[in-house]
């Protein structure tokens, strides 16, 4: 996995000192509180295992992933981990996430859960493959 520092933007990989906001994966990590930080790093793990040839940034204020593109953005917020991997992915998936609230373009993750460890891996993979061109095989798979 590779991970993409913007240096001309931040030449220090310091937090904006403007915003007081992560700029760098590790620095948002970091910046999650204590009791959900444990759950938020198994679904970044979960989803980077999945895409191992994706290059991690941020985008939005989020954890993002690209790979000819954006992948897909994950987050931690009040309450829940949000994984945003683009409404027809959500669409594809309805079936299998019945379990979990979903809107457009987001799933959530409630803290203090069991993540669905197979359910992520398999729409990171699903999106990696339509990133790669894939899509139509993967999905007749699934």
């Amino acid at each position: 996995m590779k991970l993409a520092i913007n240096k001309l933007k931040n030449p220090t990989n310091k937090s904006n000192k403007l915003t007081n906001k992560p700029i760098t994966p590790a620095e948002y990590i970091k910046a999650i509180p204590l009791s959900c930080r444990a759950g938020f790093k198994e679904l970044h793990q979960i989803i980077i295992a999945a895409a191992p040839e994706a290059i991690q940034g941020m985008t939005y204020g989020m954890l993002s992933l690209k790979l000819n593109g954006l992948l897909l953005c994950y987050a931690s917020h009040k309450g829940h981990y949000g994984l945003y991997p683009m409404p027809a992915t959500i669409i594809t998936f309805k079936d299998k996430l019945v379990k979990y609230e979903t809107s457009k373009g987001a799933i959530k993750f409630n803290h203090g859960e069991s993540l669905p460890k197979k359910i992520i891996a398999d729409i990171v993979k699903y999106r990696v493959n339509q990133k790669l061109g894939k899509s139509a095989k993967l999905a007749k798979s699934q």
